[in-house]
């Protein structure tokens, strides 16, 4: 994940997220690799980003890039339909909104997809200053992303996903062939998994529910994916 800044201080570069059930995790299986969630900070990249982060004393900046494109399309097309979204932005714009806080029709998001705004992608605005780590937390909450996790003597892995992701996708996310070949996959809580030693006694203490392709992830699911290719 790129996460864009310009008128911040914050390094640049690649961060490790502190996750804290990532941490525990490592803790309690003390596996042979840890694979964490890294960020990527770029200044001054915008259109490359992912994210945004910006301070809130200079969110027009940000905004006015938005209105600019927005009042020079007006002028350049001869579409009805599109001109009303583009007013529709301007509207959120002016009020110092940006586009991600905006709700659009499936219509309206063609439109949105061709105008390619900044204010389109997550946006954190942030008013005061914040460790590394809030800031990347913030940036996930706002992104609505995820993690589940494996977790082995082998390898203690942090996933990130989609939130509303189903399972099948999140086998995806692993290897293809896990998605390709799903069966059905054993999904412990993070919280019911801190209390056994492993996936086979958490299994064993009832904690383990097997699911099917349907199965949506929540938040801290640690997984095992049954698969046949």
């Amino acid at each position: 994940m790129k996460i864009g800044f310009t008128d911040i201080e914050l390094p640049e570069g690649k961060i490790k997220y502190s996750d804290e059930k990532l941490i525990a995790l490592e803790k309690k299986c003390e596996p042979d690799k840890v694979s964490p969630f890294f960020v990527e900070f770029t200044k001054d990249q915008l259109v490359q980003a992912d994210t945004i982060v910006f301070a809130k004393k200079n969110i027009l900046d940000l905004l006015i890039l938005d209105m600019e494109k927005c009042e020079a399309r007006v002028l350049n097309t001869d579409d009805t339909g599109e001109k009303e979204f583009l007013k529709k932005c301007l509207s959120y714009l002016e009020k110092e909104t940006p586009l991600c806080e905006a709700e659009f029709s499936e219509n309206e998001q063609k439109y949105l997809k061709t105008l390619s705004p900044l204010s389109a992608k997550p946006v954190v605005i942030i008013d005061d200053e914040l460790e590394i780590n809030e800031i990347i937390k913030k940036v996930l909450e706002k992104s609505r992303i995820i993690f589940f996790y494996t977790a082995g003597k082998d390898e203690v892995h942090a996933w990130p996903v989609n939130a509303g992701s189903d399972i099948v996708t999140c086998a995806g996310k692993i290897h293809t062939d896990l998605a390709r070949g799903f069966i059905k996959a054993d999904i412990v809580s993070f919280e019911d998994f801190m209390k056994c030693h492993n996936m086979n006694d958490a299994k064993g203490k009832g904690f383990v529910k097997l699911v099917d392709r349907d199965y949506i992830i929540k938040d801290g699911d640690i997984i095992e994916i049954r698969f046949n290719i």
